[in-house]
């Protein structure tokens, strides 16, 4: 098989701020391997969480270097294409763009989407929520509005962690919560921007407030010492997303956590994200699918094993300005992959 990749920019609608920074654009990957007149597709994006930062240079880099080793394998060998980007220490956002093409191929030569080749029923997708970023109250009540002239907006993610501090975050809280719908459910994510003593503080006021969970509460280095302090005395559940990349993080963090948040950029693609799911709930543990600055080609992919999740956080395409693929769609707040083969994407055609 071929393997052909070329970078795409997009740029966000609106900037998105957590508690490590602020993202306006991304520069991601397109990735597409090519074998009998079928296109299997595929995307990285670059993050950089961790300590080595996934730029797209270095995921450009680890393309080129790994596209010739491929060309022995047909889309059907996940196996061994696995294993010769392990050997070669490709990061996950290669990993993830690689995988999710040979699933795509896969999909299109035996002609029905994945969510059917897995045999899922995508009836059972939960709602995305829609993220609001670290703002002042007022910018945070505008993007409030901003969603809501957008979509049907159920569920509203709220990033706080900011570093003005706890009462800064309360502040915006209220503002977002002021201004939402009614029936809205809400999910906190502070991006480990917070110490113990305030994240024990933050998760009994944002238990008061109705908050449905909270999202890495403390940095990932200091998570795996600090965690079961909180989880004993927090009276929300906790989710971790830094500090759990593949399924080889879920042993260790299963007695102080109650999930887990899978992105595939993180994790290496679909096939590891489907050993995560199973893993975590082997554990006892619940499930959310994230995203970074994805496109729509990403988000598709996660869409479709959505109806495994517990939790949906995959509106990073629906703040772009520029997205050149289409796929999945939003309908009453929940994100449906279609009936194409394959993950069932297409370039907008302007």
């Amino acid at each position: 098989m071929k393997l052909q990749f070329q970078p795409f920019t997009v740029n966000k609608r609106f900037a998105l701020t957590i508690s490590r920074g602020t993202t306006a654009h991304s520069t991601n990957v397109w990735v597409r391997v090519k074998l009998d007149g079928l296109e299997g597709w595929g995307e990285a994006s670059p993050f950089s969480v961790g300590e080595h930062p996934q730029t797209t240079a270095v995921i450009l880099k680890h393309l080129e270097t790994i596209a010739p080793l491929l060309k022995q394998f047909t889309p059907f060998d996940r196996q061994p294409v696995e294993e010769i980007m392990e050997r070669t220490g490709a990061p996950s956002a290669v990993r993830c763009a690689v995988d999710m093409a040979l699933h795509d191929w896969v999909g299109k030569k035996l002609g029905i989407p994945l969510w059917r080749l897995w045999g899922l029923d995508r009836d059972r997708t939960v709602p995305i929520s829609v993220t609001i970023g670290i703002n002042t109250p007022e910018g945070a009540k505008a993007r409030v509005r901003d969603w809501i002239n957008y979509l049907d907006v159920r569920v509203l993610k709220v990033k706080l962690g900011s570093p003005a501090g706890i009462e800064a975050d309360r502040k915006m809280f209220e503002a977002v919560q002021a201004e939402a719908p009614p029936d809205a459910r809400l999910y906190v994510d502070a991006n480990g921007g917070w110490t113990l003593p305030d994240a024990v503080k933050m998760c009994r006021w944002l238990a008061e407030m109705g908050v449905i969970y909270v999202e890495q509460p403390l940095a990932a280095d200091v998570a795996p010492a600090q965690l079961p302090e909180l989880y004993s005395q927090s009276p929300l559940p906790i989710f971790i997303d830094e500090s759990c990349f593949t399924s080889r993080d879920i042993p260790r963090f299963a007695h102080c956590v109650h999930g887990i948040n899978i992105k595939l950029m993180k994790s290496g693609g679909l096939t590891e994200a489907m050993r995560m799911i199973h893993t975590a709930k082997a554990c006892g543990l619940q499930v959310m699918f994230g995203c970074y600055s994805d496109s729509t080609l990403a988000n598709t992919a996660a869409s479709q094993l959505a109806p495994l999740a517990d939790y949906l956080d995959l509106d990073s395409h629906l703040n772009l300005v520029d997205d050149p693929f289409r796929g999945a769609i939003v309908r009453e707040g929940c994100l449906i992959p279609n009936d194409l083969p394959g993950l069932g994407c297409g370039i907008i055609n302007n």
